[in-house]
């Protein structure tokens, strides 16, 4: 993304692929990212999932939900975090999460 340019964020192409078998909990989940751009030392891009559960270990990153519904649990017993659209979210570097994904969501991340 070069300087003084927009994307559509909710309308942007993305491929899936679907989620190795070691992270698939339920459904048959699949996710898709394209990195955006970087700055200040940040990562900026856009990240999806189908519907379904999967596990994951997270970066430190923020994040915006554009689209969709989900619930993300933590292995720690931090309580769970119900995302929808325009929610704002951080993630702590290592934390080890279940996604449950009831509508599709889509989300811009900073990591």
């Amino acid at each position: 993304m070069q300087p003084n340019t927009v994307i559509r964020a909710a309308a942007l192409a993305l491929t899936h692929e679907p989620v190795r078998a070691e992270q698939s909990v339920a459904g048959d989940p699949s996710t898709a990212a394209s990195t955006l751009t970087h700055v200040g030392g940040l990562e900026v891009g856009v990240w999806e999932m189908s519907v379904g559960t999967m596990t994951d270990v997270e970066a430190d990153e923020v994040f915006v939900v554009l689209a969709g519904a989900a619930t993300v649990e933590f292995a720690d017993g931090t309580p769970a975090l119900q995302l929808r659209p325009g929610d704002i979210g951080r993630l702590a570097a290592g934390a080890e999460t279940t996604w449950t994904v009831t509508e599709t969501l889509r989300k811009i991340y900073l990591t």
